[in-house]
């Protein structure tokens, strides 16, 4: 499964144009009076102003090469400050899905990720940068029942469960190492912060096979 475009919502465009572009570097695709993209690896990245003026909480997470998350902690030095988990260290590994990751938060508050994934044969030895980033590998969708909704996805779509993540009643994962969607309650953290989930609206482009699906959640 490949997320080939995300969209959000954003209280400040202007402010968010400023941290993808300034402190992240990712390429300005297109931008509006009301929406800002940006090219980020494989996929697009857009922030649409909200009508409310809420600041909207998201998690998600962009796949970079396996091999250099040490690089991008050295290359996020004096532009973003990342989070340490609750043992202290910046990276948090998960065994069972072969992977590593580091976070951060965006000028909006929302929690973004880097995650290097073994499975993924993925190594680079060119010089970390912004245009490391390979691609949109994870969304957080926040809904009062994970299991109805994972069913009623994989139903209609024919996206399937991730292999390497346990089902449980707040926590239900779709799709592969290339994109996953991650289905969440809202009594949940998000890893590795006390933050709970929220719930707000998500629109992502997804390719799944030949397949080219629009998914809404609100």
């Amino acid at each position: 499964m490949i997320i080939s475009e995300l969209i959000l919502q954003t209280h400040n465009l202007i402010e968010t144009e400023k941290f993808y572009s300034k402190k992240l570097q990712l390429e300005i695709i297109t931008k509006t009076q009301s929406s800002v993209s940006f090219r980020a690896g494989d996929s697009v990245l857009t922030f649409e102003q909200n009508e409310c003026g809420k600041n909207f909480k998201y998690h998600f997470a962009f796949n970079i090469p396996a091999n250099q998350l040490e690089e991008a902690i050295i290359w996020a030095y004096n532009k973003i400050e990342l989070i340490r988990n609750p043992e202290s260290h910046l990276i948090t590994n998960f065994d069972n899905w072969k992977a590593q990751a580091i976070y951060f938060y965006d000028n909006n508050g929302n929690l973004v990720e880097f995650i290097g994934r073994a499975d993924l044969d993925n190594n680079s030895d060119t010089e970390f940068s912004s245009k490391s980033i390979l691609n949109i590998s994870e969304i957080g969708i926040v809904t009062v029942n994970p299991l109805d909704l994972a069913s009623q996805i994989t139903q209609q779509t024919g996206i399937d469960y991730f292999i390497k993540a346990s089902k449980t009643e707040d926590f239900v994962v779709l799709g592969n190492d290339n994109g996953l969607l991650i289905i969440v309650n809202p009594n949940r953290n998000w890893h590795p912060t006390e933050n709970k989930a929220e719930k707000h609206k998500v629109k992502a482009r997804i390719i799944t096979g030949e397949t080219e699906l629009s998914l809404d959640f609100n």
